[in-house]
């Protein structure tokens, strides 16, 4: 039996549409189904459903998906063994994060670490929505929230902070605000409540109702450029803030937030080198980025 329709079946049974396995692949989606269709003869049963949102194991393909995975298993144990894995760091690692995170704190970071490594490929998925390790959309995932189950490797990464902020000009224009309860009337910039892909971005639940919106988007870059141009006030993470000689903070000291960025991986590749060297460059990251990341409270009144 062939092990390559083998790992194509893998990434085929995570992804879930021929589309997603050919990119994780690096090949076309019509060499996936190929692969497939081969191995299907080889097993002499259907092992995928075709539907019209992409392929679901039939009984067959669940019976022999622990079986590869196993075999995947042995395979990168003697891949992270073999001399070649020992001269330095190669192959792809794609690493999902939260937009505002990998854009600001790891895009500039992973790119010197590329440079470092020049061998090495990183693909960075900063992404407003959540990226799903269990469909093999990346290797590494930093998330909102604590993956719930599964055989996956976890790790807190950092909290982080975000504030109430307006631009100097809005406030300037507006009456001031001292207290919670001067933030009625305000315009607010926030995100769109039925297209939120975690509930930790339910800020203003805890903070204020706003009675109207200039304007809601699911990127928190947007809204940060919504709120340098004067357009509203809006709670954003103090790592895209801070830097922005445009914003203040709006009530400094009660309008703080904390949540908290997990990293994640599956625990089969946790021992290949470059995944193991990228996880712990993350973590070298997110120490060094600290005092970006959880700025003093009192900061920037």
């Amino acid at each position: 039996m062939d092990w390559d329709n083998l790992r194509f079946f893998l990434e085929l049974a995570r992804s879930g549409t021929l589309m997603s396995a050919a990119r994780r692949l690096e090949v076309d989606h019509t060499t996936v189904a190929r692969r497939i269709q081969a191995l299907e003869k080889e097993v002499g049963a259907p092992l995928f459903a075709r539907e019209a949102g992409g392929h679901r194991l039939t009984e067959a393909g669940r019976r022999l998906q622990p079986q590869v995975e196993a075999m995947e298993g042995a395979f990168l144990a003697v891949e992270s063994t073999a001399p070649a894995s020992q001269e330095g760091l190669s192959g792809l690692v794609r690493i999902g994060a939260t937009e505002g995170f990998g854009t600001a704190v790891l895009a500039p970071q992973l790119a010197l670490f590329a440079r470092q490594h020049p061998r090495l490929t990183i693909d960075l998925l900063a992404m407003p929505r959540l990226v799903h390790l269990s469909r093999r959309e990346a290797d590494i995932v930093i998330s909102l929230e604590r993956p719930a189950r599964g055989p996956v490797l976890v790790t807190k990464l950092s909290d982080y902070t975000l504030r109430l902020y307006a631009s100097k000009p809005y406030l300037a224009a507006h009456k001031p605000i001292a207290t919670r309860e001067d933030l009625r009337g305000h315009t607010f910039i926030s995100y769109v409540d039925d297209l939120l892909f975690s509930k930790e971005l339910q800020y203003l639940d805890e903070l204020h109702r706003p009675d109207s919106f200039a304007l809601r988007s699911t990127s928190v870059l947007a809204q940060h450029r919504a709120v340098a141009a004067g357009a509203g006030i809006a709670v954003l993470p103090a790592f895209l803030a801070e830097g922005d000689g445009s914003l203040q903070p709006v009530l400094a000291g009660q309008a703080n937030f904390t949540r908290t960025f997990w990293m994640s991986m599956p625990a089969e590749t946790k021992h290949l080198a470059r995944m193991k060297a990228t996880w712990e460059f993350l973590q070298q990251t997110a120490q060094a980025q600290r005092d970006l990341l959880l700025p003093d409270a009192g900061a920037r009144a």
